[in-house]
Formats: structure tokens, sequence, C-alpha cells
């Protein structure tokens, strides 16, 4: 089955918070004691999305299939610790569920991001990824991202590096 790829509303805001705890856990919670990783998740609250979702500033896209939400990415206004070269956006998030990678899901995914980017008049597109995350970064780099910085992730009171990446669009 396909999902279906659609914008996300506000009466998603419950469903993405999930799938939004849900991934990260998925992808990274075995690298943290429980209780950084619980005051982290507890950031993606249900009134936290239900606040992106209404804000023009931000544009979130869903993956659907007939078991629930799948996939998200989300842009928003810069907030890396970087200077932009111009008109920028910010990809905040993009997770796909496991049983969901390497079937062209985050292929498409990312198709959203670049038009939605350019679509809002980005000159740039950024975003952050954990030094680890080799497949990540290599998903990026085949967009053409490039690393142009490092920033300080924080989960609970634990600190990661990322690397800071930026696509010319």
């Amino acid at each position: 089955m396909t999902p279906l790829l659609r914008d996300a509303a506000p009466a998603d805001a419950a469903a993405c918070a999930a799938l939004a705890r849900r991934t990260f856990t998925e992808t990274f919670g075995h690298l943290y004691r429980p209780e950084d990783l619980a005051a982290f998740l507890a950031g993606h609250s249900e009134e936290g999305w239900r606040g992106d979702l209404t804000d023009p500033d931000y544009a979130i896209r869903v993956a659907e299939t007939s078991d629930g939400l799948v996939a998200y990415a989300k842009l928003g206004p810069p907030s890396l610790p970087f200077e932009p070269r111009g008109a920028a956006v910010e990809l905040r998030n993009f997770y796909v569920l496991a049983p969901w990678h390497g079937t062209g899901l985050a292929r498409a995914l990312m198709d959203w991001v670049l038009a939605a980017a350019r679509a809002r008049g980005a000159a740039d597109l950024y975003l952050s990824v954990f030094v680890d995350n080799h497949r990540a970064q290599a998903f990026y780099a085949r967009y053409g991202f490039e690393r142009i910085g490092r920033y300080d992730f924080r989960v609970g009171d634990h600190v990661d590096e990322d690397h800071v990446m930026r696509l010319a669009l």
C-alpha cells in the first residue's frame, strides 16, 4: 500500500505528536538515558504541534496509510545558530518509520520539501543532522546539501553534535 501524502491539518496534532515521539525514539532512543529522552519527548506535545499546524510560518506534510501516519516533514523559519545568506527556510524535522525505509517515501517527501521551500521564496534550505546518522547524511548529500557548520543538539541534559547543512535552491 502506497501512503497518501497530504498537508497536515490542526486535527492531526495528536497523531503528529505521537509520530514525532515514536520516530525519534525508534531512531535515537537507545542513545539516551530514560530521563533525558522523556524530557526531550515532552517537547513533542499535542499543544505544541497544534501551534505549528496553525502557524502560517510552518508547512507540514504527512504520509498516511490505513494504519495511521508513517512519516512527516516539517518546514519552518530558521532557528539554527547560523546567519542565513538571504531568504531561508529550515527543515525542522524529517522522519520516516523504519518499515518504510527504502520504499521511495523519503524521496517523495523530500520532493515536497524542496518545492515547498521554493514556493516560500527561500534561496537556501537549512537542516541539522546528527553526526552519527550517516544514512540521513548520505540522503541529504544526494540532494546537494553541504555541511556548513555544527550545532549542539540537546536531549534533556545530554548534548549531541549535529552537522548544519545547507542547500542552495
